[in-house]
């Protein structure tokens, strides 16, 4: 009896060992061939279509710029263009197929830490990846309560919150409807319940602007508050994407260079830059990630309409509009400070409307052009013992008369010399009151927006700009630089 109980375990453990060799060879063949999904999913060569309701994973950026829209284990690499499989671009991702999709992705924001600055992180259950430049980063992936404490497992979405937009640079991660704000200095968490917002399988910052995905339409939120402001939810491939038959813009083509004409332009003291025109702006230092035109009231709610001038100074933002002056907090988004609008006689002691305004680098100095003067330029004016000079006139129109400091009144058929100039106000924010310091006339008949940065001063007329080396060459130079044309990358238009 004994030999043959030894003999039947033997023949088991034969048939196990067989067995277990079997199983082995197929997964080892699966993975070899297809990476085998614990789903049943293999990669397959049918692949997704982004324009037939698809309900995306996860979205993201890269340091480049590019977007990444993730389904399964195909990605979409742009706004346009067929699917690929993820393991073409994120290799190492490919070596982890058992954990599933990608949950939630996003480019991490923190410029006070180069390390990690523009990282690309993937969440997969309970594992984050960090990439750079398409390669994982050594030591990962980690498990997410290693990198992100107190950040749950099994995530939906996940995006990026910079300062200034944010309180302090953050990732929003969401599970369900809540929300876990995540300080990226501090690692510090805050858990917010957004009830009024749709669960979000993938969220995406893109400009400034917050988006929730969830099934194929898209909804816009503030990243501080979770308000919805609009008609939402709207159809993810009439915007994000370019499908046939869908489209939100009517098939228009972008503003051409030549045709651009600009109505003020600006940057604050984080580097945020914009460009105003008519009723739009944008946002002109995030071009890596494409260019779009917004409305103006999008952030800032209490204007309508075409703005004359902007500048900044300190944390705050002055925008000019006809007499009034609006001054918006900066520090997250941007705020009406109370008490504003008010009157630009009272704030800066002059009347409007203005044509332009800047504010150079560390200065106190705000530098506003106004119309409506005339320069008379005689040479060799020897009554006057004066071989050249620039005379300031003021001209009624409407009586066709001429008012000049001159010792005499020059005729209007001698106006063949005359021609049009605007006056620079300077103005010391510093000062209580603000009052204009000195009045200088500036050799150009209409500028349209005027700008100053550590290259110098930059006058825009039209499609073209100039640049003096401060506002005094501006107005005591003699010599007209070149022009310039604008960047069309930097102001999203079309040569």
């Amino acid at each position: 009896m004994t030999a043959v109980l030894l003999s039947l375990y033997a023949c088991l453990a034969l048939a196990l060992s067989n067995a277990a060799q079997i199983q082995h060879d197929v997964m080892t063949k699966d993975a070899a061939e297809g990476h085998s999904h614990p789903n049943g999913e293999d990669h397959h060569d049918a692949k997704p279509d982004r324009c037939k309701d698809i309900e995306f994973d996860a979205i993201t950026p890269d340091e480049k710029g590019n977007t990444f829209f993730f389904k399964g284990d195909h990605l979409w690499k742009g706004f346009s263009g067929p699917a690929e499989l993820s393991n073409n671009i994120f290799k190492e991702l490919d070596d982890y197929h058992l954990l599933g999709h990608v949950d939630a992705a996003f480019r991490m924001h923190h410029q006070d830490d180069p390390s990690v600055h523009d990282h690309i992180y993937f969440f997969l259950d309970d594992k984050v990846f960090s990439y750079y430049n398409y390669t994982l980063e050594k030591g990962y992936p980690v498990e997410i309560q290693q990198e992100f404490p107190d950040v749950p497992s099994h995530l939906d979405a996940a995006v990026e919150c910079p300062k200034g937009e944010c309180i302090t640079d953050s990732v929003l991660f969401f599970k369900g409807n809540e929300i876990y704000s995540f300080d990226i200095k501090t690692k510090s968490v805050k858990k917010k319940v957004w009830a009024h917002l749709p669960n979000c399988t993938s969220a995406f910052r893109w400009l400034e602007h917050y988006y929730c995905f969830h099934g194929y339409n898209f909804t816009r939120f503030h990243p501080v508050s979770g308000d919805v402001t609009g008609a939402y939810p709207k159809a993810a491939r009439n915007y994000f994407m370019r499908c046939e038959g869908f489209g939100h813009g009517g098939g228009e083509k972008r503003q051409r260079c030549s045709e651009v004409k600009l109505n003020a332009i600006t940057t604050d003291d984080t580097g945020r830059s914009y460009a105003f025109q008519d009723e739009m702006y944008i946002r002109l230092d995030t071009h890596r990630d494409g260019s779009h035109h917004f409305p103006i009231s999008r952030l800032w709610r209490e204007i309508s309409g075409v703005v004359d001038a902007v500048f900044n100074y300190g944390d705050n933002m002055y925008i000019i509009q006809g007499d009034q002056v609006y001054i918006y907090k900066s520090a997250v988004h941007y705020t009406l400070i109370e008490g504003y609008p008010k009157p630009l006689k009272e704030e800066l002691g002059i009347d409007g409307p203005v044509d332009a305004a800047f504010l150079c680098p560390n200065q106190h100095i705000v530098n506003v052009i106004q119309g409506g003067f005339i320069i008379g330029c005689f040479s060799e004016l020897h009554a006057l013992s004066v071989n050249s000079s620039c005379m300031q006139f003021t001209v009624d129109y409407s009586r066709v008369t001429l008012r000049t400091n001159l010792p005499f009144v020059p005729k209007v058929s001698e106006s063949a010399w005359l021609q049009p100039c605007q006056k620079m106000y300077d103005i010391d924010l510093a000062a209580t009151p603000r009052a204009v310091n000195m009045t200088r006339p500036i050799p150009y008949s209409q500028i349209d927006a005027g700008f100053c940065d550590g290259d110098g001063v930059k006058v825009f007329i039209g499609p073209e700009y100039y640049s003096y080396q401060s506002p005094l060459i501006l107005a005591v130079g003699k010599i007209k630089p070149p022009p310039q044309k604008i960047s069309p990358k930097k102001f999203g238009c079309e040569e």
